[in-house]
């Protein structure tokens, strides 16, 4: 079982940071307005308080890192650091680039953790491109997924070989 001190303090960073990574790759692929921003970013933080109940030590040190301040601003100052300037297909590249690093960190680090928070963090994906209405009109209509989500979807797949 993986736990915090088998990473460097920026292996750790790129670890805490990576459940917002996919949120951000998934909302950016395609912009909801305000509500369905809103929507996928509760979506997230349910898929987070979750990670509390796995039976992977290293999720639930991930997530027990996120939910403290100083956990959320080290992954929130990475993550302005990576994105600052970016438009919505940059933040999706950059974040699919870096998701890549994070699969790279688990394959070599984690053991038998590194599937279990592969998984987690694809799930997560996959929450947050279900959590809002794509088109459509106040929520009603449209489509669950559009395609620009399900193609961000597969090349989160892809860089996490899940």
């Amino acid at each position: 079982m993986a736990t915090k001190a088998d990473f460097t303090a920026d292996e750790w960073t790129k670890l805490i940071e990576s459940p917002m990574l996919v949120g951000m790759a998934i909302s950016a692929s395609e912009p909801s307005g305000l509500w369905g921003l809103l929507q996928e970013g509760f979506s997230g933080a349910r898929q987070l308080a979750d990670g509390r109940t796995s039976d992977s030590a290293l999720i639930k040190a991930i997530v027990d890192d996120l939910a403290t301040s100083e956990g959320r601003t080290l992954a929130r100052d990475a993550l302005q650091t990576r994105f600052n300037g970016a438009q919505s297909a940059e933040i999706v590249s950059r974040s699919i680039e870096s998701l890549r690093g994070v699969s790279q960190i688990l394959d070599n680090k984690a053991g038998s953790d590194a599937a279990s928070m592969k998984a987690c963090l694809y799930a997560h994906a996959e929450r947050v491109a279900n959590s809002a209405s794509e088109g459509g009109f106040l929520g009603f209509g449209g489509q669950k997924v559009s395609d620009n989500e399900r193609a961000t979807l597969s090349q989160i797949s892809q860089a996490l070989s899940v």
